[in-house]
């Protein structure tokens, strides 16, 4: 392990050691201390995607395309300051974001007119990719409880070009009194460790990193996805989504609530052709998981993509009898 890697917190070293398995332990490291390539989507609602590509040729902007996402890109060159002053993006052509991020609306896969909830919404990433798949149809109602956050939301759903998205300045974990068993699908990206973007290199995303903070996150986290399945209707979807490796921010939550909604709740496989993936845990050390969560996924550090673990949930029956 090189200089690099042993600036990152000693405890979290020992669990990538223990969630990563080994053969790809050396690619994960090298996740850990590159800085990832600048990637990005089409905003569809304003160009098709092959119109985008010769938009970006005749710019001189260098791209790789994504083998399992045919709306997202790779940029190659030049560099992501000079691609934000092109007038592809200014003109809201393109949405600069996070491939691991593009992987939950992927999942989640809302239809035309339905009611989506996107129960941590701001600053919008997801939010704007989940507008742009369902046309502008529908309703999407984006929720959080940073105002600050929410003006960002604000100024991204402007520069694409979004209007079907209603805000809401709500606390996530009791949002489902408001708005009960109302809503066709319901993203729930929470706060969490942000473990999946660390970069040796760069000692600002891991300086606030502590075992100790991994247990409160993993309390509200638990929290929001119980008020993310109580705000579904019966029949509906649910994904849940971190950005951190913790066992206990990811397979730790899911088999909570599992335990708390028995029969209620059905763990769904994910596909997504092309995608680099590994299944959940279904034991951890001395802790053994619920076996439905072989079904999540992990997206692992690498080159390209932030750590990522996403779990798609099928609502079976009301959940709000547990409240009365």
């Amino acid at each position: 392990m090189n200089d690099c890697l042993l600036k990152l917190p000693e405890k979290f070293l020992e669990q990538v050691a223990d969630v990563v398995p080994e053969e790809l332990l050396e690619e994960v490291y090298k996740g850990l201390q590159t800085r990832r390539k600048t990637t990005f989507r089409t905003n569809t609602l304003k160009i098709s995607t092959a119109e985008l590509e010769k938009k970006l040729k005749e710019a001189n902007v260098e791209f790789e395309k994504v083998s399992w996402f045919s709306d997202g890109f790779i940029l190659l060159s030049p560099s992501k300051k000079e691609l934000i002053e092109t007038d592809i993006y200014k003109a809201g052509y393109i949405y600069v974001q996070s491939l691991s991020s593009m992987i939950p609306p992927v999942i989640l896969d809302p239809k035309k007119d339905e009611t989506i909830l996107d129960l941590c919404a701001a600053p919008g990433s997801k939010t704007t990719q989940m507008a742009m798949m369902m046309g502008n149809s529908g309703k999407i109602v984006a929720n959080d409880r940073s105002r600050v956050r929410l003006f960002k939301l604000d100024h991204n759903l402007k520069m694409q070009g979004v209007t079907s998205v209603f805000k809401e300045y709500s606390d996530g974990k009791d949002f489902w009194k408001k708005y009960p068993e109302k809503f066709d699908r319901v993203l729930v990206d929470v706060p969490c460790s942000l473990e999946g973007r660390f970069n040796c290199s760069d000692p600002k995303t891991f300086k606030d990193w502590a075992p100790g903070k991994i247990k409160v996150l993993a309390s509200l986290q638990k929290f929001l996805l119980r008020g993310a399945i109580s705000a579904c209707k019966p029949g509906g979807t649910i994904v849940y989504s971190t950005c951190t490796l913790s066992v206990e921010e990811n397979e730790g939550v899911v088999d909570w609530i599992l335990d708390k909604e028995v029969g209620a709740l059905e763990v769904e496989e994910i596909t997504i052709s092309g995608l680099k993936k590994v299944v959940g845990f279904t034991s951890f050390k001395n802790k053994k998981f619920n076996s439905q969560i072989k079904n999540c996924v992990r997206i692992f550090p690498s080159e390209s993509m932030e750590g990522f673990f996403v779990c798609k949930i099928k609502k079976l029956k009301s959940t709000l009898t547990a409240f009365e």
